[in-house]
């Protein structure tokens, strides 16, 4: 089995306060060359979705992943994965 990955994508957390426990936080697909920049300079990022927020966090494994942004992911062509 062969995983290829877009090196330029990455799973990073919507910053929105929530009012109920009702909904789960998701992590977007955002440009991982801006991760860092966005977490030390506090500028926004735009994930695949269109959302747009500041990185304030890191997914971990099985964190819940925004379904648009996943549906527009796994639309993309295969790409990136020999090189890491």
């Amino acid at each position: 089995m062969t995983t290829t990955t877009l090196p330029e994508t990455d799973t990073r957390p919507e910053n929105t306060e929530q009012t109920s426990d009702d909904r789960p936080e998701v992590f977007h697909y955002v440009q991982k060359d801006k991760i860092a920049e966005s977490a030390v300079m506090g500028s926004h990022v735009v994930a695949l979705c269109g959302e747009v927020f500041p990185v304030t966090k890191s997914a971990k494994p099985g964190s819940p992943v925004c379904p648009e942004c996943k549906e527009i992911f796994e639309g993309l062509p295969p790409g990136g994965g020999d090189d890491e």
